[in-house]
């Protein structure tokens, strides 16, 4: 995919209304709070501010507009796929595993491993196991596999099925990798924890 400009004035207005973007803390960008789940170290008035405010955003932007976002730079991805993930907007599986597997641009991903994680479809286990089987082998690429893996697991706990097994078996590819002192379990939790928060703020905005 072409990376359109932030500044593209087909796009700027959207970036700003839903990337460059915070709650009482004008300067302090949405994407920066998402970014490695930052808000979730604020106070706790202050991060749910901004989870109500990111929850109801997740409702009502227009497909029109993520799509702007996801051909744009990767704090628009990351916002976008927040954004999809939330809503689970499965209409966007395809395009964002396109995302994953191409990793054009840095931190992006991480959205895009979140949303997939928020599907919980087999269709989105095969996304993640295309990816690790991909850059796992590639020991200079440290990029998303920790966020993938952790998805990965989560997917296993909703569907029943062990798909993450073979990258994690004793001598598997996890343990060859670029991220073989992480652990998979504490990738695990993680995502099992920002789904739930997921889950928490699109009821309350419900």
């Amino acid at each position: 995919m072409t990376i359109r400009s932030p500044h593209d004035p087909e796009i700027v207005d959207t970036i700003r209304r839903y990337v460059i973007w915070a709650v009482d803390q004008p300067g302090e960008s949405r994407y920066l709070k998402l970014l490695n789940a930052n808000f979730l170290q604020e106070n706790e008035p202050d991060r749910e501010a901004f989870g109500g405010a990111l929850a109801e955003d997740a409702r009502q932007i227009s497909d029109e507009d993520l799509e702007k976002l996801l051909s744009s730079e990767w704090r628009a991805r990351l916002t976008a796929a927040w954004l999809i993930g939330l809503d689970r907007r499965v209409k966007f599986r395809q395009i964002l595993g396109k995302l994953l597997l191409e990793s054009q641009l840095t931190y992006a991903g991480q959205g895009y491993c979140f949303a997939l994680a928020r599907f919980e479809q087999p269709e989105d286990a095969d996304i993640l196991a295309a990816y690790l089987e991909h850059y796992l082998p590639r020991t200079d690429c440290h990029y998303d596999q920790d966020r993938a893996i952790g998805s990965l697991l989560h997917l296993d706990e909703k569907l029943g099925t062990n798909r993450a097994h073979r990258f994690l078996s004793p001598d598997g590819p996890w343990h060859h990798s670029a991220f073989a002192d992480r652990d998979p379990d504490e990738c695990h939790r993680r995502t099992a924890a920002l789904c739930a928060l997921a889950d928490q703020l699109m009821r309350i905005d419900n």
